[in-house]
């Protein structure tokens, strides 16, 4: 949606910039992801167009905004997944909200696996490139928003006690940032987790590691030298450190897809949505009986 609130005359570079800008985020909207500024930013960096450093990022943070408010940009073209309004469903009919529930209604797709996968990832900013694959899935996800809360970990502690008593392995599949404490991060909800839920929980780390970035070749940014973690870390990686959103959407989420597979029985699976469809049916013989009572 391009809206026009102000006028702004833009240098030919800027121009230039702006035009790259949307060929990217039309690129991405084809494939289905709305782009946050940072991972925008990152498309930029990796192209060459701009350095990696804090001050590119804010001028293109600046020249972005002013191309939405000059109506050049669209508006539901950038995301900022950290603030979000939330709310709660409304209607304004009992025989509509049982219409859409027929078709929304879903089981426990884990309710006859022998794990219980979730998904954690460190930024929220990254919650709208994970979302689809894990309610595809049926997953449970949350963003850790770095060094995960103790009442967090507490009550996913209470979770995967549960599951455990009732005969299924819980399994956290993990997505960080590789620097010092990005990696860290992972031993942590490890360690938390054993001692919440009184058992050994497996926190799968799948991304982002070394080979990866071998691989799909992230733009690099300095360790923090400040983290305490950080003489290990560069002994062991060097002096460069990646970022989670340097990834492209579409690698984090077939990463996150092929791991859930690996946990699915998908004879389980077969027999568990055979039950969903019989209920679906039941829900719109019932639906059918009110609505022809009604007429």
């Amino acid at each position: 949606m391009l809206i026009q609130y102000r006028e702004y005359k833009f240098r030919p570079d800027s121009e230039a910039l702006i035009q790259t800008a949307n060929e990217i985020i039309a690129n991405y909207q084809s494939q289905g992801f709305t782009l946050t500024l940072r991972q925008l930013y990152y498309q930029f960096v990796s192209r060459n167009l701009v350095k990696n450093n804090q001050k590119s990022y804010d001028n293109l943070g600046v020249l972005i905004s002013k191309a939405r408010l000059a109506g050049l940009v669209d508006w539901e073209a950038i995301e900022d997944r950290t603030r979000n309004l939330k709310g709660v469903a409304h209607w304004s009919d009992p025989l509509d909200y049982m219409t859409v529930d027929e078709s929304g209604y879903r089981v426990d797709l884990w309710e006859n696996q022998e794990y219980r996968p979730e998904v954690w990832i460190e930024k929220d900013a990254l919650v709208g490139v994970i979302e689809a694959v894990c309610n595809r899935n049926d997953v449970p996800f949350f963003a850790c928003r770095g060094y995960s809360s103790q009442s967090e970990q507490w009550r996913a502690g209470q979770r995967f006690e549960s599951y455990i008593a009732n005969g299924q392995i819980p399994v956290v599949i993990h997505l960080g940032d590789h620097d010092p404490s990005g990696l860290d991060m992972t031993r942590d909800n490890a360690d938390r987790l054993a001692m919440f839920a009184n058992e050994r929980v497996e926190v799968r780390r799948i991304a982002l590691n070394f080979d990866q970035v071998q691989k799909h070749k992230p733009p690099p940014n300095p360790a923090k030298l400040t983290d305490s973690r950080a003489n290990a870390y560069i002994a062991e990686h060097g002096r460069d450190s990646w970022e989670l959103d340097a990834l492209e959407p579409k690698v984090i989420v077939e990463l996150i897809e092929k791991q859930i597979k690996k946990y699915r029985d998908p004879d389980a699976l077969k027999k568990t949505l055979a039950k969903q469809e019989k209920d679906r049916k039941e829900i719109r013989r019932l639906i059918d009986l009110i609505e022809n009572e009604a007429q």
